[in-house]
């Protein structure tokens, strides 16, 4: 049976994990992109896709948490932007300490004990200062569970302000919506609702190399009890067309910590993306985190359809 204390650690850590496939902030696992750029008016205006990813870590906290995310996505384009929803599977493995919230792993209020075995408070110096040394006592730590069930729905659109030319870039402006659809009971999710703005920046630099600069702001809802902070996060990166088809890319990320005083994520993405046809894409991505509230790594690969 949960305690009142534990249900806590569970919900908080099902608040603070939401964005790792490119649904949540810029683009974090993103299946391809060069979806970043407007598309060209075609038959093909609509995709599905699935890009499923698994990710490891402790996340600012003393335990090993595994995460697997599965989203199923449908997206319209138009000639001006485009539309997508996404309905996504999850499973956590965890011991309350980490969970997702809209789709990535991320440091949460962690098990934090006193030598006496007495917890610290969220609020305590001394707790914050062991969670992001990772440094955390595992006295009376909860054992670690498997849950699994459908996650937050998201709603995603994209509308583009300026056309790329010369030396002017692409300029999107994003928003999104995330539906608290995921359990709050089995800490896939925490019950409230969420919604986030963003800008995204693209350039064609000769005919191989493309920059990409992307922020946005995320505003976080509270679960019964606990108060979390809203999210800014930007992402920088560069990709390279090794040939007309596959193009790699890598980015540098950063996303604000739900939980005040712990660690930002921090982390290097790398990508390729390769075009089969007009109709198949094929995407892998690894992600190697560079903050004690980052995952060690995240691994994905997906393919989406174009009809």
């Amino acid at each position: 049976m949960v305690n009142g204390m534990q249900r806590v650690n569970v919900i908080v850590m099902a608040a603070v994990v939401a964005a790792i496939v490119g649904l949540w902030g810029g683009h974090a696992l993103s299946a391809d992109p060069t979806d970043k750029r407007p598309q060209p008016a075609a038959e093909r205006n609509w995709q599905i896709g699935m890009t499923p990813s698994y990710s490891s870590g402790n996340f600012g906290t003393n335990t090993t948490s595994d995460f697997v995310y599965v989203p199923f996505s449908l997206r319209r384009y138009f000639r001006d932007g485009d539309v997508s929803f996404v309905i996504p599977f999850v499973s956590a493995t965890t011991d309350g300490t980490a969970t997702l919230v809209g789709g990535q792993p991320t440091q949460v209020k962690g098990n934090c004990f006193r030598r006496n075995g007495t917890e610290f408070k969220l609020d305590d110096p001394d707790c914050v200062a062991l969670l992001n040394a990772g440094q955390i006592s595992t006295q009376q730590a909860p054992r670690r569970e498997t849950h699994s069930g459908l996650g937050d729905i998201i709603l995603r659109g994209r509308y583009y302000l300026v056309e790329e030319r010369d030396y002017v870039p692409m300029i999107a402006i994003t928003g999104r919506l995330k539906l608290p659809t995921a359990s709050e009971g089995k800490g896939l999710g925490t019950g409230a609702l969420d919604h986030g703005y963003g800008i995204e920046m693209s350039k064609l630099i000769g005919d191989k190399w493309l920059a990409f600069l992307d922020g946005g702001y995320n505003f976080i809802g509270n679960p019964d009890g606990v108060e979390l902070q809203n999210q800014y996060w930007y992402d920088i990166g560069a990709g390279y067309y090794f040939t007309k088809n596959l193009l790699g890319s890598v980015y540098f990320e950063e996303y604000r910590a739900l939980v005040p005083g712990l660690v930002n994520i921090r982390d290097f993405f790398f990508a390729l993306n390769y075009k089969a046809s007009a109709a198949w894409r094929f995407n892998g991505g690894v992600a190697v985190g560079l903050s004690n509230g980052a995952p060690d790594y995240v691994l994905s690969i997906g393919t989406s359809y174009r009809f």
